[in-house]
């Protein structure tokens, strides 16, 4: 029979909850999956403004700048259950630096495209990293703090996500203006770099015990072409 948790004790496990993202540790935790959501957001919007330079350096008509954006898009949404479900097999923090280093080499390539269908192609793998990444980031963060911190640790990662987001405009349009529309990618890569080494270094591995010893790849298999589907139907229907 399961003894009762006194209250003083209770109290006790709930202040050293907590605690527990004031911790070194903590903040470390959050860096990482701050640092990386932060370069899939931030590149969702500066990338908007870097358009008409890059159209003009890459000589491309209006839809294929359509799809310069709608190609990150497209991947982002169909393979980001997937991305949830692979961290949870495989392991967390494994998938999360996996997506990180395929959105930095993503985002090499778009600085170094010759034309506007390396740049579409590179958006794309750009897409697969952040569907690994961002629920990558939550994972982790649900995965190491307990509940009673695990809602002000998921805040702070949604008001950073937030501000990043809304900083995009600006500081694309800065780099576009002072230096090179490919620097708006370029930028990407100390970030990568910075949160890798904190990954590796301070983000403990974790997965979901219970999860069956194979993937349901019939199902993510739908659910990619369902959501690949809906997403290609709105994005050629804006498109035309």
């Amino acid at each position: 029979m399961l003894k009762p948790v006194k209250a003083p004790q209770a109290a006790a496990q709930l202040k050293n909850q907590e605690e527990l993202l004031h911790t070194q540790r903590g903040k470390w935790v959050l860096a990482a999956t701050i640092l990386a959501s932060s370069m899939a957001f931030i590149d969702g919007t500066a990338v908007t403004v870097a358009l008409p330079a890059l159209q003009v350096t890459l000589h491309a008509n209006a839809n294929e700048i359509q799809w310069v954006v709608e190609a990150y898009a497209l991947f982002l949404a169909s393979l980001l259950l997937v991305g949830g479900s692979l961290g949870d097999f495989y392991g967390r923090r494994i998938v999360f630096a996996s997506g990180t280093t395929l959105f930095a080499a993503g985002s090499m390539l778009c600085g170094l495209a010759p034309t506007i269908g390396w740049l579409i192609a590179a958006r794309g793998l750009q897409g697969i990293g952040a569907a690994l990444l961002v629920p990558g980031s939550l994972a982790i963060l649900s995965a190491f703090f307990p509940p009673a911190s695990r809602g002000r640790a998921i805040g702070i990662w949604s008001g950073f996500s937030a501000m990043t987001a809304a900083i995009g405009p600006v500081l694309g349009g800065w780099l576009v203006d002072h230096a090179s529309w490919r620097w708006v990618f370029f930028i990407n890569l100390p970030l990568a770099i910075l949160t890798l080494a904190i990954t590796f270094a301070r983000v403990p591995e974790s997965r979901y015990e219970q999860m069956r010893r194979t993937l349901d790849r019939s199902g993510a298999l739908l659910a990619k072409v369902a959501l690949a589907g809906l997403t290609f139907s709105r994005l050629a229907y804006i498109a035309a």
